[in-house]
Formats: structure tokens, C-alpha cells, sequence
């Protein structure tokens, strides 16, 4: 078994929802280059783990059960993949996220939004002592100014964290 893993946070119809509050543009050239990602650590062996946000109560933005909790369709994602749903910002609070992630030494993190949810697991992640990568180019956030801004201020305050872009990442 891999002690890698590969850890997509909330990648949901969502985010793509043109009619939705929490739309953030047209992200096909993240969906594109997190699919050769996906590829690319399944190849290897990695665990691929998929989270969505599922809000509590909601009959609007992440309603449970709606189309928009759903993981984007055009994303490799395969059955066999793990799922973990949260209601909460981070992936660790109150899911069976750290029981899966016994044995894994280094996870691969990408996902929407990277101040917020990507952030939460990349926080959580280093206070467990995972070795964390962190794809930017596969990582969203609403726009340019946060996506730098998040990137600098985690690099700055845990240094052991690589952030790497996908080319770098394969090499």
C-alpha cells in the first residue's frame, strides 16, 4: 500500500454554478490540469480521496442531496475513490478523515477554495505531521490577490510545506 495520498477538497457543481452565490468563474484549465494530477498519483499508487461540503440545513448553497454537492463531473473520478463529506470548514473536523489516512506518510492537496477549505486541511494536515504538497495551479480561489496572499502566508508560517505547480509536481 502507497503511504501517499492525494486529497481533493470540495470540487462540487458548486463552484461552477453560474447562478450560484459561490460561483468562481470558468475553472476548466484547473479541472484539466487536476485530471492529469488525478492520472498521474493513481498511477503511482497514491489513495485518492474526493471531500465535498455539504451545508447543515441549507435549501440553498450546498444543500445536502442537491445537485451542487456533487463532485464536477468532467473530474477521473472513479467509484473506488474515497469520499468524505463535511459540514464544516475543515476536512478533519468531525469526518473519519485521519482513520483513512493511517499509514500515509505524504498527502498531495488541491481544491476550491484555497483560502478556506484548502487552507483548513493544510493547517490540520501539518499539525498531524503529514508532508504535505500543495498543487497550485490545480488549487482555486475567487481571485488572484487571495490564491498569492494564502500561498505566501502558509509557506511563511510552515516552512515544510512544498507548493509546487503540476509541471514540477510530475517531474
Amino acid at each position: 500500500m502507497s503511504k501517499k495520498a492525494l486529497i481533493l477538497v470540495d470540487f462540487e457543481n458548486e463552484w461552477i454554478d453560474k447562478r450560484s452565490a459561490y460561483y468562481v468563474g470558468d475553472i476548466s484549465e484547473a479541472i484539466e490540469k487536476t485530471n492529469k494530477l488525478i492520472d498521474f498519483c493513481r498511477r503511482k499508487g497514491y489513495k485518492i480521496i474526493f471531500t465535498r461540503h455539504v451545508e447543515k440545513d441549507s435549501e440553498e448553497a450546498f444543500a445536502d442531496n442537491s445537485v451542487n454537492v456533487k463532485i464536477i463531473e468532467r473530474l477521473h473520478k472513479k467509484e473506488s475513490d474515497l469520499m468524505i463529506t463535511k459540514k464544516k470548514i475543515s476536512p478533519f473536523y468531525k469526518t473519519n478523515l485521519e482513520q483513512e489516512l493511517i499509514g500515509i506518510k505524504e498527502i498531495v492537496v488541491c481544491g476550491i477554495l484555497t483560502n478556506l477549505c484548502v487552507r483548513s486541511l493544510i493547517q490540520d494536515a501539518y499539525d498531524r505531521d503529514f508532508e504535505i504538497k500543495v498543487i497550485k495551479d490545480c488549487c482555486v480561489s475567487l481571485d488572484e490577490e487571495t490564491q498569492n496572499f494564502t500561498f505566501k502566508d502558509l509557506k511563511a508560517t510552515r516552512e515544510e510545506v512544498e507548493f509546487l505547480d503540476l509541471k514540477e509536481f510530475m517531474r
